[in-house]
Parts: structure tokens; sequence; C-alpha cells
């Protein structure tokens, strides 16, 4: 049994626990929300955003957040569909694009909504030496992971789009790395939030990341991105980054009416989140809470209706949040172009609180 497939049985048993220690003497069940959310696999970082939100929201008394392993890809959604204890999930958008061009589930746009753009996820394509550009994987074994998940589905919209037809494998990552350094295949490609999990703690030596050919197709399909050695030190020289592909992310909540004891539950999850947002920004949280813009919106899907309320009325609020991403974007890339060392997140943020005084006119 692989490291996932251990992680995800170990909390198919632990939900029937919590719900039992919600009903035990001194927690009562009925005045505890348990709210539970979906993340992708265990070698992506939603585990991690997961575990961030769960700490900011979980009162410990009257709510509780239990994130919850699944697979990613269409089943991350059939789960919010189907309901049974997964009250968010983690959603890439190309996969909902994917469902909903396939009609998949019928009608998917007016069943689910979204609390909020999330971050962006990098394709990655790990090989060995002798593979020196995604041309040359033409006619060899290149690993998708489990069909219809989340880099299955980008990796083959992104081979098509390159013309090039790989022979695909399923298995999961951790298997195919080992298949990869053994040489039965060509290549791994994996999605997933930069720096990886998987590659960071997986042994890659002897491998490296083949760049992405950004043809005018590709980047009229995807974000055009890089890889770095701060993000792999083992796999990327210092002065060589890679191109790829990013995907968009989404926190998505599934069929809930209004006025329910469910759609409280989210109002209370939602007025959290967004009024605590800067918490996440801080040390100790995943850096990719600084790509995400509240504001931003999912171009052909709704907005849960209360996340979409608390912006009307906290919309001063929500650009003070905006101009902050803004600005710790421009100094992360103003020391990736001078090569300089990245400042600590404290310099950061004291370098914003003098920026907002001078922007205010307060400053001397």
């Amino acid at each position: 049994m692989t490291g996932s497939s251990v992680v995800r049985a170990m909390l198919v048993a632990f939900v029937p626990l919590i719900a039992t220690i919600m009903a035990s003497p001194g927690r009562s069940a009925e005045t505890t929300d348990l709210i539970g959310i979906q993340t992708g696999g265990s070698s992506g970082i939603t585990v991690r955003l997961g575990e961030d939100i769960a700490s900011l929201v979980d009162d410990g008394t009257t709510r509780r957040v239990v994130p919850m392993v699944g697979q990613g890809g269409v089943r991350n959604i059939a789960s919010l569909l189907e309901g049974r204890g997964v009250d968010m999930a983690f959603l890439q958008l190309d996969v909902l694009d994917y469902a909903r061009s396939r009609n998949l589930f019928p009608g998917l746009e007016t069943r689910i909504s979204y609390i909020a753009k999330l971050n962006y996820v990098e394709f990655h394509l790990l090989a060995r030496p002798e593979v020196v550009s995604v041309a040359d994987l033409a006619g060899q074994i290149v690993n998708f992971g489990p069909p219809s998940g989340d880099t299955s589905i980008t990796a083959t919209q992104l081979f098509k789009l390159l013309k090039i037809s790989p022979i695909v494998g399923n298995d999961e990552p951790g298997v195919a790395i080992d298949k990869l350094r053994r040489g039965e295949i060509g290549a791994v490609a994996f999605v997933g939030g930069k720096p990886a999990p998987l590659l960071r703690l997986a042994e890659t030596s002897g491998l490296h990341l083949v760049p992405i050919p950004l043809t005018p197709e590709v980047v009229a399909a995807y974000v055009p991105s890089k890889l770095n050695a701060t993000d792999y030190p083992g796999l990327i020289s210092r002065d060589a980054p890679v191109d790829t592909v990013a995907v968009g992310t989404g926190l998505f909540v599934g069929p809930v009416a209004a006025g329910s004891d469910d759609y409280r539950k989210l109002a209370n999850v939602v007025d959290t989140l967004f009024t605590q947002f800067q918490t996440l920004l801080a040390p100790g949280h995943h850096g990719k809470w600084a790509e995400v813009n509240l504001s931003s919106q999912i171009p052909g899907w709704q907005r849960f209706a209360p996340a979409d309320e608390w912006l009307k009325r906290n919309a001063a609020v929500a650009a003070g949040q905006d101009l902050r991403m803004i600005f710790m974007r421009f100094l992360d890339e103003r020391e990736k172009a001078a090569g300089a060392q990245q400042m600590s997140q404290q310099q950061k943020d004291a370098l914003f609180d003098q920026f907002r005084s001078w922007q205010s006119g307060k400053s001397n």
C-alpha cells in the first residue's frame, strides 16, 4: 500500500471516530459545527492549505474543521456533490472545465459555487538526463497518474496542445518516480503547488525537470510560470530556471439550501476565513496564500452568496488585501530578477507598512 493510500485509509476510519468524539460527554454534537473540507492527494499542497484553514476557523468548541484527503480530479467533484461529510473542496479549475465540457455532472455550474479563487499549481515534468525536451518523450511512457485525476487531465490537454503523443502511465506519483529512477519509463508528470512536497521528499538524484514550450496554443490555455533553484535546489541550477505552466484552483461548496443549518455553518466559515485572512499570510502558513486575491472571480462559475455578500460589505478591506498581495509579488519578482538574497516575511511586512504609510501621506 502506498503512502497516500495509507493516509486515505486512516482518514476514512478517522471521520466516524470524530463523530463519536463529538457526541461524547463533555462535547455536545448538537452545539459543535463539524465542517469537512476535502483536499487533493497527500503528495500535493492542498493538505497543508486545508490544515491552515482548519487552524484558522476551528475554535475548538463551537466549530470543528476536519480536512479529508481526497483523490483529487473528478473524484473530488463527485464527493462534493454527494455530501457525506464533505462541505467544501479544493478543485482545480481546468478539471472543472473538463467535467462541464463532457457533462459528467449535469447542471454542475448550478449545483456548486466557489468561496474564493485560490492559488496556482504548477505543472512539473520529471525525467532522466537523456530527455532534453518534451519532444523526446514521443512514444515513451509518461506517467500521468490515476485516470481523471488532476495531473491526468492537465497533462492530457497539455501534450495534445504540444502535438506530442506519449504512452500514458497511470501509477501513483511515488511509484512512478521509482520506475523512472530504474529507467522503466520516460518521465513523470505531476501538477502541484511549488515547492511540491513530493519532489522535495522523493529521491530525485540524477533526474531533472524538463521545460515546457510556451507555444501560443499553450499560453492561450494556461498561465506561464517558472520553476527555479529556490523551489527545487537539487533539481534546478540557480542560473537556469525552468519554463512551465500553472493552473488556477478554487475553494468550492456543494449544493446547500439557503437558510439551512449547513448554509449557516458555511457562512460562518466564510466570515472567519475572509475576516482573518491576513493571518494566513504570516510565517507558519503555506507561502501560496500570498497568491490569493479574495475578490478575484472565476468566470463561468457563481460565487457562494455569503462570500459575495462579505466582499460587498468589506470592499475596502478586500482592496487592502489585494494591494498587499500585489506588493509581495512585486518584491518576490524583484528578488528573482536581481538575484538578490531573499528577505524574511518580517522584513517584507515592515516594507509594506512603510509603503502604506507613504501612500496615505503619513510618512515624514
